[in-house]
């Protein structure tokens, strides 16, 4: 069988198993958000922290609680950083310096996890498991939170209130995220998985030194990291690591996981506004995308150009062997497309025109199918902009799902799709001007820039993938990357937010013939054109300067 026909068999098995969760789990997650009824476990969680899920929440109510619980999360893994040397179970390793316990705390508290640091080397048991995987699962609720909240403010009218975040909050950790975590735990300890604390262990002699590796609940890990698209591995090497992700078997579970909620969140929203046509017509789109650019890397990583490449039957540098291009290809995508930043597969070393896909995946905003709740919530507000365009070529005040897009609406809208790109671009910019953060490339020329912006817009997209050739851990990058993680996550939040809320206020508009049906895929098609020419104008002329400069030059 060749490479390329065990790729599209791959994504055929794919395609089938999240056609099959598609519906039951989209239609669970919808019942949990709209349940009244509150669990045991959940009412000590209440009573603890001082909340009451029966209050309705305005919309800077929510947004409070967001920042809050976000804040307090940012302290508490930032000082268990920094006293790590002082707890048990640390494995000998010393704390965490300031600027990168800070860098860290801002990355996975925003649901980034990018890592500036070799993770089998800095972090013991108690800071990987008492902070860094509880932050995979909160930040992951966080970003489904926030997404339901603006589909209430589709589904409600002249109320203005979006449900409660601590018990949005609550039940998105406890009844969805905690419970499929165990079973991706189970699967992957099946598939050769490490799941432990032991200590450091010696585990031979190779070329005149000793190596050594510790153990760690890694299969547990993995699960939620890749289930609440986080990314962050326990080890450096990430989900290349055998450790982590041992053979193809879990290489594709893995990826299942990444794409699981994502899309299935379609089916939720679709559900809870009253109209499942709705939810189709946002997976539709999400999903020409993904396919679209699964198809367009294969393409690229494939074509031979010159004896390595035929001899290894592609672009194989950077790629691990049990995985293969088409195996490296597809978790590239997913991992890309969503906010997650797992990698099985240095980007560095893909193919200019290959690297430059993982970019432009981030760079669509993460949106196909996206974050956990981020992914939704981005492409509601495309979906919104696609809406405003179609109502200036026809003259007719747009609407969407029964609501007006006034003014406000797409002032909101608008602000949030210009955040990214200036953080992305802004710190790009002064990065390359400035003498000292270029000290941190391993190239020059085009792949160098490639690295740089790579960086951040991984860091603003909360993404948290590097391009493998950037020395990220310095104070300016740190700080950096540290600020662009947190404002790319939390300002989108505050217009996704009021936007929901200004929705949520108004009466809906009954349908009439002249109203647009953005449930067809007339409007899908539309839908994805304004994405792509959105990104494509404002990061064209970065691309050109880096991957696409390379990709022409090879």
């Amino acid at each position: 069988m060749s490479s390329q026909i065990a790729g599209v068999l791959q994504l055929t098995v794919l395609v089938a198993a999240l056609g099959l969760a598609y519906r039951p789990l989209g239609d669970y997650m919808a019942k949990v958000y709209s349940s009244e009824k509150h669990y045991a476990p959940e009412k000590w969680i209440y009573k603890a922290i001082g909340a009451n899920p029966a209050a309705e929440m305005r919309w800077p109510a929510y947004l409070r609680g967001v920042l809050a619980f976000s804040a307090v999360s940012v302290l508490f893994l930032y000082l268990m950083q920094r006293v790590q040397g002082s707890l048990p179970g640390s494995l000998g390793f010393s704390s965490i310096d300031p600027d990168q316990a800070f860098n860290t705390a801002a990355s996975f508290v925003a649901n980034t996890n990018w890592q500036s640091y070799y993770g089998e080397q800095a972090m013991g048991h108690v800071v990987q498991t008492g902070g860094l995987a509880v932050q995979n699962f909160v930040s992951a609720a966080v970003g489904m939170a926030v997404a339901v909240a603006l589909v209430r403010g589709f589904a409600r009218s002249r109320s203005g209130e979006l449900g409660n975040f601590w018990a949005d909050l609550v039940r998105g950790t406890l009844r969805i995220l905690l419970p499929i975590s165990v079973i991706g735990a189970i699967v992957l300890v099946a598939c050769g998985a490490i799941q432990n604390f032991s200590g450091i262990h010696q585990v031979g002699q190779f070329m005149g030194g000793t190596q050594e590796w510790n153990g760690g609940a890694v299969a547990s890990q993995e699960a939620i990291k890749e289930l609440g698209t986080n990314g962050g591995g326990y080890f450096n090497a990430n989900s290349a690591h055998p450790f982590e992700n041992p053979n193809p078997l879990s290489n594709l579970f893995e990826i299942f996981l990444i794409l699981l909620i994502p899309f299935a969140l379609t089916r939720t929203f679709g559900r809870m506004v009253g109209s499942l046509k709705q939810g189709y017509a946002i997976l539709g789109t999400m999903a020409v995308i993904w396919v679209g650019f699964v198809a367009l890397m294969m393409w690229t990583e494939f074509a031979h150009r010159g004896p390595a490449f035929e001899i290894a039957g592609g672009a194989m540098e950077g790629k691990e062997t049990r995985f293969g291009i088409a195996g490296s290809s597809l978790f590239a995508v997913s991992t890309t497309l969503t906010s997650t930043g797992a990698v099985n597969s240095f980007h560095s070393s893909y193919t200019g025109f290959g690297g430059g896909i993982t970019m432009l995946g981030m760079q669509l905003g993460e949106i196909a199918p996206g974050g956990v709740g981020s992914g939704l919530y981005g492409m509601l507000i495309m979906a919104i902009i696609a809406v405003f365009i179609a109502g200036l070529m026809v003259g007719r005040t747009p609407e969407y799902l029964g609501k007006k897009i006034g003014t406000r609406q797409i002032k909101l809208a608008a602000c949030y799709i210009l955040i990214t790109p200036a953080l992305v671009l802004g710190f790009t910019a002064v990065a390359m001007a400035l003498p000292t953060p270029g000290n941190s490339m391993t190239n020059t020329g085009a792949h160098g820039f490639s690295e740089i912006l790579y960086a951040y817009t991984s860091g603003a997209n909360n993404n948290g993938s590097a391009f493998a050739g950037l020395n990220a851990d310095t104070q300016w990058f740190n700080t950096t990357i540290g600020i662009a993680m947190l404002l790319g996550r939390f300002l989108p939040m505050v217009f996704v937010l009021a936007l929901a809320g200004s929705l949520a206020e108004q009466k809906p508009v009954p349908e009439t013939a002249g109203t647009l049906r953005t449930d067809k895929p007339l409007y899908a098609g539309l839908l994805v054109g304004t994405i792509l020419i959105i990104t494509g104008l404002t990061y064209f002329p970065a691309l050109a300067l880096g991957p696409l400069a390379e990709g022409l030059a090879s």
